[in-house]
């Protein structure tokens, strides 16, 4: 046990191995107790050091946990972006090593100012806190990352029943109070009381989490409504040729003409590749087919706009038929959407000119897309995995609908872990969830996370099934974040001051 803890080589390899462990709780593998094996890693390996050896140590879980979990941007960035393998291969090792901060600063925070290895039960608490505090900064500093979080692990486990409760935050909050106090026990013997508060909070939350699952928190708010949704199997190396855009928007069409009547048909990101009033004759045309079956015509298509003299793009999703409606995508995937300091970067590599990646961002207050009577709160693509963003649009939706083009990633565990993420939102919301994609998986989503209905990868077809409008709202709906964020400002702010009076005394 003192290699775990004492600073050294032996110590940081196995904090890479802790934060790898991660990926294996995660798509496709989604073996839920080893987060708590990562975890608790993690927390141990943090007990004995000094700050600038904490630092370290979190920096190279950060690693594994990254290297591991996101290796897949290799693809994009090798097959799609026209980087060599040794260029590609150096860019992965930079962007780990920049991304694994996110884990090293929170380290150097802990061992500097919070670790109170003199009181357990505080301790565990104010890391739970941390863990928390450092999920929810990942997802947000500029772009944000909000990638590879401990809360998705639960999806099928014992915990899931928190995400209506709390969302996917309250389900990694617990996961890492979890893995502290099963580190901590031992010591929490000397003390009865604490004793029995640890075990408290140790077995509470999971009792709770296994009583709620399958609890449902909305119910109908009209009948369900039949879905077509239609998986292309675009290549990524044919999507933005002009020589393929007349047989993409025709396979969509004769694909849309073959299938049978649906209250909703449904096409994925960028289905009609190129701008909308560049090809609103043939919208026009869908939308009358669409009207003519009185069902909702609904794809991703690129949208110009001029704003204040200036041409500006968006990634979009449109409306037609018995639906209405235009949608904006507000999160951007740095690189695939936009350039950074494009300025000076586009035009080095192929990768920095990538199609289609200089779109603006969409306002915040949209209207969300109207289908058949019914309120659809869409994301597109990467939006889907923003906790909060999706929180906001699913409040005022009867359903939930994401498109997105995973092409980019290949065979990769890329589109899978992109699939769990839609499946906790469909969770938190307690909502019916519709996912169309290029080549998969295009599925239909229930309330409970589950998919009842989907389409394998790397085949084309039309996904048929049922979707229910939903109401009411689940707790995390209607008090977001807000209540276990100012439980975790309390906790460490609990964590400093103490810490500083014990060093005091």
């Amino acid at each position: 046990m003192r290699w775990i803890t004492r600073p050294g080589w032996p110590g940081n390899l196995l904090a890479v191995a802790a934060g790898a462990l991660t990926t294996l709780t995660l798509a496709p593998f989604d073996i839920w107790p080893l987060a708590l094996v990562a975890l608790g890693l993690f927390y141990l390996g943090l007990r004995e050091l000094s700050p600038r050896q904490a630092l370290w140590r979190g920096w190279h879980y950060g690693f594994g946990l990254f290297a591991a979990g996101t290796w897949w941007i290799y693809v994009s960035i090798h097959d799609y972006g026209g980087a060599s393998a040794l260029l590609a291969g150096g860019l992965m090792l930079a962007f780990f090593a920049a991304i694994a901060w996110f884990f090293a600063l929170p380290a150097w925070v802990w061992a500097r100012w919070l670790r109170r290895n003199e009181a357990p039960l505080a301790d565990a608490l104010g890391f739970a806190a941390l863990w928390l505090a450092q999920e929810a900064f990942r997802g947000w500093f500029l772009t944000g990352f909000p990638w590879l979080y401990a809360g998705y692990s639960q999806l099928d486990g014992p915990l899931a029943g928190l995400a209506p409760l709390g969302g996917m935050w309250l389900v990694s909050f617990t996961l890492a109070l979890t893995a502290a106090l099963l580190c901590n026990l031992h010591r929490l013997r000397q003390r009865k009381a604490f004793l029995a508060a640890g075990v408290l909070l140790l077995i509470g939350p999971w009792a709770i989490g296994i009583a709620l699952k399958g609890h449902a928190w909305t119910v109908p708010s009209g009948e369900p409504l039949k879905v077509a949704a239609i998986q292309g199997n675009i290549e990524q190396s044919l999507k933005w040729e002009p020589s393929e855009l007349r047989r993409q928007l025709e396979l969509y069409r004769d694909l849309s003409f073959s299938s049978k009547p649906a209250d909703l048909i449904v096409w994925p990101e960028t289905a009609v590749p190129v701008f909308k009033d560049s090809v609103q004759g043939y919208l026009d045309m869908m939308s009358g087919f669409a009207a003519d079956r009185h069902s909702a015509l609904i794809t991703g298509v690129p949208v110009r706009l001029f704003e204040h003299g200036q041409r500006r793009y968006f990634n979009g999703i449109t409306a037609v038929g018995e639906g209405d409606g235009t949608y904006l995508k507000q999160k951007l995937v740095p690189f695939g959407e936009y350039v950074p300091l494009q300025d000076l970067l586009r035009g080095l590599i192929e990768f920095f000119d990538l199609p289609m990646s200089d779109f603006a961002r969409g306002p915040a207050d949209q209207a969300l897309i109207q289908a058949k009577g019914y309120q659809l709160a869409p994301f597109i693509c990467y939006e889907v995995v923003y906790p909060e963003l999706a929180a906001s649009l699913a409040a005022r939706s009867d359903i939930l609908l994401t498109i997105s083009n995973d092409t980019w990633f290949g065979k990769s565990i890329g589109p899978l872990q992109h699939l769990q993420m839609a499946q906790m939102r469909a969770l938190e919301a307690g909502r019916w969830m519709i996912r169309a994609t290029n080549n998969g998986v295009t599925g239909l989503i229930d309330p409970f996370g589950r998919i009842t209905a989907q389409i394998p990868q790397f085949e084309r077809g039309i996904l048929y099934g049922e979707v229910v409008p939903m109401q009411q709202l689940t707790p995390y709906l209607q008090w977001r974040s807000w209540p276990l964020a100012i439980l975790c400002v309390l906790l460490l702010g609990w964590a400093l001051l103490t810490s500083r009076i014990a060093k005091a005394v």
